[in-house]
């Protein structure tokens, strides 16, 4: 096996800026809910980590990247318990050992069924909210994974996805929205005055930038070596998320008469989300192209779930989902031979099979997430109850509250309960 220490160190570091973002997602989603379920939310990311890894090392990991059975699935004896990859170099994974390749494209599978906890902040129980992970990386993600880089079937195709715009943001976002329309409104279980405003900001803040930080390696670590593509995709990445979060600034600014600290959060993830698909295939005018663009069309679908009262809470969907579908399109719109090694470039034929691939997975995912929750409602409650509700999913759920209190009522200083 011929490993190189440096690609091997560069896919380590990788790994761990990626495993980073999950944490900065319990953050930034953390800090846009109300005081009272801000553990709550906090806790489904976090026991994503937990659950995800352990299902990815035993038979996960093998779904995806495992002797593929007619493109479809991958045999989950090829790799059970990650067998045989801590000396194994794989074909698609040079200069590494198995076992680091596998590590890498694991905290993807964690942060991707994350990414929906926003979409459904408030109105899911923590049992149910475990089940519904369960099954959902089994029948939307393992399977997208394997079609997509796994030598599945849509890659056999010509489909192209560099970091995760069908495989992670499509599937997620779309299966989010699902959710909104499979779950109540929160003003119908609350009344019309219930709090949807950001209850620290700073948090959100904090967590844009841990998932900044961490994007360069999802993005850049896709390059699966410390080589060209990975500082195209580092740079282009950076580029994407700058111009988004300025230009969603001025569009705010204009639309609602002030930029806001929160805008420019969200407009840096959808310049992110918008740009991993194609971030190692573009040249870097067209990743500041991408960037703007996609503000107008994020900004666009935020506004569109508000006009038919659709509660994605915190716009999962619209930031993550068309942020991933419209990233998708623009590989067969911006690709570049001499970006790509003349393996492929934009151009109609590219550009259909594309467009094909992200309607085809946002069908599927939106399917899947409204099944999977309809079907776990036939045995269990999934929406929190009344008295739940009132007094807070952190107290009820958790045992636990965010902040402390002194006998007026005013926080000390924000402490966390430990």
């Amino acid at each position: 096996m011929a490993i190189d220490a440096g690609t091997t160190a560069f896919m380590i570091v990788s790994m761990a800026l990626v495993n980073l973002m999950t944490p900065g997602l319990a953050f930034f989603y953390g800090g846009l809910v109300r005081s009272s379920n801000v553990l709550t939310i906090m806790m489904q990311n976090y026991v994503s980590m937990g659950l995800i890894t352990l299902v990815w090392a035993v038979w996960g990991y093998s779904l995806c990247f495992g002797t593929s059975k007619n493109g479809v699935i991958g045999s989950a004896r090829t790799h059970y318990f990650l067998e045989n990859l801590a000396t194994q170099e794989l074909p698609y994974a040079e200069g590494m050992p198995g076992l680091v390749f596998a590590g890498f494209q694991g905290m993807f599978a964690v942060i991707a069924p994350s990414l929906m906890t926003g979409a459904f902040a408030d109105r899911v129980r923590f049992v149910p909210y475990v089940l519904f992970i369960f099954f959902w990386v089994h029948l939307v993600y393992f399977p997208f994974a394997h079609w997509v880089w796994g030598g599945g079937w849509m890659a056999r195709n010509g489909v192209k996805d560099f970091a995760g715009g069908i495989v992670v943001h499509i599937t997620a976002g779309f299966s989010a929205l699902a959710t909104v329309v499979a779950l109540p409104n929160r003003r119908k279980l609350e009344g019309d005055d219930v709090d949807t405003n950001p209850h620290n900001i700073p948090f959100v803040a904090l967590g844009t930038g841990l998932l900044w930080f961490g994007w360069f390696g999802f993005n850049g670590g896709s390059a699966l070596a410390a080589n060209e593509s990975a500082a195209l995709a580092a740079m282009n990445s950076e580029i994407s998320a700058s111009a988004a979060l300025f230009f969603w600034l001025m569009l705010e600014w204009k639309m609602e008469g002030k930029p806001t600290l929160v805008g420019a959060c969200v407009g840096a993830i959808a310049g992110l989300a918008t740009i991993t698909p194609c971030a190692a295939y573009v040249k870097p005018w067209a990743a500041l192209t991408i960037g703007t663009l996609c503000v107008p069309w994020c900004y666009a679908c935020i506004e569109l779930t508000k006009k038919y009262n659709l509660d994605d809470a915190l716009d999962v969907w619209a930031v993550h989902g068309m942020g991933g579908f419209f990233g998708t399109l623009c590989v067969g719109i911006f690709s570049s031979a001499a970006m790509t090694g003349n393996a492929f470039e934009a151009g109609g034929k590219l550009f259909g099979k594309q467009l094909l691939a992200a309607v085809g997975c946002a069908a599927y995912s939106f399917v899947m997430g409204y099944a999977i929750i309809k079907v776990l409602e036939k045995f269990m409650d999934v929406v929190p109850r009344e008295g739940d509700r009132r007094m807070g999913l952190d107290v009820s759920m958790h045992g636990a509250k965010a902040y402390s209190e002194d006998p007026s009522g005013s926080k000390k200083g924000g402490a966390v309960n430990v």
